[in-house]
């Protein structure tokens, strides 16, 4: 990285910055993604029955991944216990959609204010490097909505230890659970990404992370239990395999990106 200040591409004559013209351009920067996500997330609040369509489509027999499954048909049901409750999910979920939508958007403002200081080559490996990590967080919120979460929900909200005990979910809950698999799911996903950048800086061997495969997986079942939001053996095996294969994925990530290097 430069050692000097960066340059603003708006300077004539491509002087340094001084440290206050840097803050100037870093909150026209956060101008700039705070006035995006919240004309994205009012957007996402007018358009209320799609987007909950979208966030419950989960918790009904006719999802996607219950028909490829073959599932028996089941019915959960959603209360509201709250006076204010629904609304403030409504807002909640419609600035979570806000952010997802500007994104990429966000991405580009940031990588537009640190890229000036960087040398061309650290800039195409910067660019490799955040496309890789979006890739990989967007991955892996698909696969917690379109299979680790849908099973979870469906195991749990139909799991009964007597007929005569009936499952009432707050609608509270299902979100939070969401939001919260969600973003661990996305966050799990970036291993390969971190095990590439480790790699390349020469910290981190294939043979490592194979002599070190058994230790790895207690410590996989350890992180498995504590992104798990319930206690259940099922839910938690349902984590932690994701887990194992991208662990499984990211030795093959460094043995390629070792034998780039030779």
């Amino acid at each position: 990285m430069k050692s000097d200040s960066v340059s603003s591409k708006g300077n004539a004559g491509g002087a340094a910055l001084t440290f206050w013209e840097h803050l100037d351009v870093l909150r026209a920067c956060l101008i700039k993604i705070i006035a995006a996500t919240a004309a994205s997330g009012v957007a996402a609040f007018f358009f209320k029955e799609q987007l909950f369509d979208i966030v419950l489509a989960p918790s009904r027999s006719s999802f996607v991944t219950y028909r490829l499954m073959g599932a028996e048909p089941f019915a959960l049901h959603l209360i509201n216990t709250g006076l204010t409750e629904q609304f403030m999910i409504h807002l909640k979920v419609a600035m979570m959609a806000g952010v997802v939508c500007v994104s990429p958007y966000i991405l580009y403002v940031l990588f537009g204010f640190i890229s000036p200081a960087l040398y061309t080559n650290e800039r195409r490996a910067g660019v490799k490097v955040v496309t890789a990590g979006y890739a990989m967080f967007i991955v892996g919120m698909a696969v917690n909505y379109l299979l680790i979460f849908p099973l979870t929900v469906r195991f749990l909200g139909t799991y009964q230890v007597s007929a005569d005990i009936d499952n009432m979910l707050t609608v509270s809950s299902y979100i939070d659970t969401m939001v919260m698999m969600t973003l661990m799911f996305g966050i799990v996903f970036e291993l390969p990404v971190v095990c590439w950048i480790l790699a390349a800086m020469g910290l981190l061997r294939r043979q490592w992370m194979t002599r070190f495969r058994r230790h790895a997986i207690v410590a996989i079942l350890i992180v498995a239990a504590a992104i798990t939001p319930t206690a259940d053996v099922f839910t938690l095996l349902m984590v932690a395999l994701p887990i194992w294969a991208l662990y499984e994925m990211s030795i093959l990530i460094v043995r390629m990106t070792e034998q780039k290097k030779k």
